[in-house]
């Protein structure tokens, strides 16, 4: 089973969004930010 399957992003973008999110508590819009500035 991929949890993975069908979405827009690589696997590892959405880790490493998912680590930003609980380790330091980035509101999704700053998130989204980072994640645009990133590429």
């Amino acid at each position: 089973m991929n949890i993975f399957k069908h979405r827009h992003f690589k696997h590892e973008i959405i880790i490493w969004a998912i680590r930003w999110y609980c380790k330091y508590g980035i509101s999704y819009r700053d998130l989204e930010e980072m994640l645009c500035e990133r590429g």
